[in-house]
């Protein structure tokens, strides 16, 4: 009985750590995606809506996948 509580617990602590990690990547993803859509806009400013557009998609096609990751990592 303790050591079947003690494995549920354990079971949750390594979910949290897998949905932190899939938080963490996201961020850092769309940390990556925005910091080069500046620089991209900063470089050819007339093609600023083509890229803020890709950066968009970009940006909800990670934050799917992170959101993915952490229903699973908490299954």
């Amino acid at each position: 009985m303790v050591v079947a509580q003690a494995a549920a617990g354990l079971h949750g602590t390594f979910g949290a750590v897998g949905a932190g990690l899939a938080v963490i990547g996201a961020g850092i993803g769309i940390g990556q995606i925005g910091g080069k859509a500046v620089e991209g806009i900063a470089r050819q400013p007339e093609a600023a809506s083509k890229i803020q557009t890709n950066m968009i998609i970009a940006a909800a096609l990670v934050e799917g996948v992170a959101l993915f990751a952490v229903v699973v990592a908490l299954l």
